[in-house]
């Protein structure tokens, strides 16, 4: 598998270092940081240029921090040239807001599709959807 990348976030990087070992392959080098603000900070360490990218990072725990840092690294693999992105996200954040139920109520769900595709994701995997209807956005 010499053209893919896996990069985990800081959801769940066991899970990435899981898949891997499963691959044969090596962890892609990525360092995340908060700055002092609270902002997130992301630097790819190695070229993902012509590369199939996968960027695993669940929607648990800190939902808005890793969700952000999902896609600030799917913006940096993108500008960087990678050939085609994947988000693997075992828990997709926002899952329950999938619909609207009353006036004046966003459907989340929907916004986070539209997010993660502004980045750049070509593809999305993932395995916790509320409704299927989700599969539609």
């Amino acid at each position: 598998m010499p053209n893919i990348k896996i990069f985990s976030g800081s959801s769940h990087p066991d899970l990435g270092q899981k898949i891997c070992d499963r691959l044969g392959i090596n962890h892609a080098n990525v360092v995340t940081k908060k700055f002092a603000n609270g902002e997130t900070n992301v630097e790819i360490g190695e070229s993902v240029r012509g590369e199939d990218v996968y960027i695993i990072q669940s929607g648990c725990g800190e939902v808005n921090d890793n969700l952000m840092e999902l896609l600030i690294m799917i913006s940096a693999c993108k500008i960087a040239s990678a050939e085609r992105i994947t988000a693997v996200i075992p828990l997709y954040p926002y899952s329950r807001q999938d619909k609207k139920d009353k006036s004046r109520a966003p459907i989340s769900a929907k916004l986070v599709a539209n997010m993660l595709s502004v980045a750049g994701a070509d593809h999305i995997i993932t395995m916790d959807l509320h409704a299927s209807q989700i599969q539609g956005f």
